[in-house]
């Protein structure tokens, strides 16, 4: 079952596989685009467009019975501090996000994929649509949930990930064809799913699509070490999808390559506990922003006393810098030799004699 593609219904194939067994689902479900006629370009060449039987439904009535029934299925699986992605356009996803809420789903972000080299608009009656949608959901709203924050801020040069994603479509080699023709109408690209599961999984995780495809979240899962789980109908996307997966050559996992820096799940470790192991001192000063002028005593009680206030190292900083402040990036001290270094260094000091302590017992 792990790392491989189940042929069948997914609601009724999910209904078969244990309740709370994968860490994320990935769902690119059919967006009922509702085509009435063929499309063609101006050089009177028709344009192949997403004609599937597959994305064909008789009403919205019938669509909204089917969202509401895939994802049920898909909620019973998710473990309770997973997370869900959906893509769609607006065709469908205004419809999937209230399902999403009325079934329980706590959305956290909603992603926009722009695209870089989106399908003109042939006919020029509307915009060009120039981009999709996604929601990001977890599944009970204030559950812990996996967010590799710093991961994905170091991805995007030390900004931090905006919710808007300018990436190009499927073209070129990565786009599955037959005798030219493509296999699937709508592969989604392999940058968009690393994307997803990068910020949301953790190396050894368990990924689900139940809308499988010709396996992009597949072949992405394996080669980040992450497993998964495909769930498809149609025999010629299964077979392209399993040679797709089976030519990626992956090295042994190295936790130094794809481990996933994650700063909640960090120990933590209060200012005080810098007094307590001696790192710091009773009376000590603490500089701000390593300005000799601006310099607070530390108390007892392991707050800052500065100006006659008295505070958090975090509530001092603050108000110094008149904005929201990490203090622990904000404070320096003088070591032994009269050197000023920030305090953020004594923090990470303690946290690797908890991490070594733990690992030796």
């Amino acid at each position: 079952m792990i790392d491989q593609i189940i042929q069948g219904n997914c609601i009724e194939e999910m209904s078969r596989l244990p309740e709370k067994l994968v860490d994320l689902v990935f769902a690119d479900p059919p967006y009922n685009l509702q085509l009435q006629k063929d499309l063609w370009r101006p050089n009177l060449t028709k344009v192949d467009a997403v004609d599937d039987e597959w994305d064909q439904f008789d009403s919205l009535e019938v669509y909204d019975q089917f969202t509401t029934a895939w994802l049920k299925a898909a909620r019973r699986v998710l473990k309770d501090d997973g997370t869900i992605w959906v893509i769609g356009s607006y065709h469908n996803i205004y419809r999937v996000g209230k399902i999403l809420m009325d079934l329980g789903f706590w959305i956290l972000n909603e992603v926009v994929w722009i695209k870089t080299n989106p399908m003109p608009n042939f006919r020029g009656v509307r915009f060009t649509n120039a981009h999709e949608t996604l929601i990001w959901a977890q599944k009970h709203k204030g559950s812990p949930y996996t967010f590799n924050y710093h991961h994905m801020k170091s991805m995007n040069d030390d900004l931090q990930m905006r919710s808007d994603w300018v990436l190009p479509i499927c073209t070129g080699s990565e786009r599955l064809k037959i005798n030219g023709e493509k296999v699937h109408s709508t592969q989604k690209p392999e940058a968009l799913l690393h994307r997803v599961i990068t910020a949301s999984t953790e190396p050894g995780g368990l990924i689900l699509d139940p809308f499988f495809g010709t396996g992009t979240t597949g072949a992405v899962a394996k080669k980040l070490h992450r497993h998964w789980i495909g769930i498809e109908q149609h025999p010629l996307y299964i077979e392209a999808a399993l040679a797709r997966i089976e030519a990626i050559d992956v090295q042994p996992y190295d936790n130094a390559l794809y481990s996933v820096e994650n700063q909640r799940k960090r120990p933590r470790v209060p200012f005080g506990l810098l007094l307590e192991m001696n790192l710091l001192e009773i009376g000590q000063p603490l500089y701000f922003a390593n300005n000799s002028e601006l310099s607070a005593t530390v108390l007892a009680s392991g707050k800052l006393k500065y100006n006659g206030k008295t505070g958090s190292i975090h509530q001092i900083a603050r108000d110094l810098k008149n904005a929201p402040c990490n203090g622990w990036t904000h404070w320096y001290f003088e070591d032994s030799n009269g050197a000023r270094e920030v305090i953020d260094l004594l923090r990470e000091q303690v946290r690797e004699q908890m991490t070594s302590a733990s690992e030796t017992e």
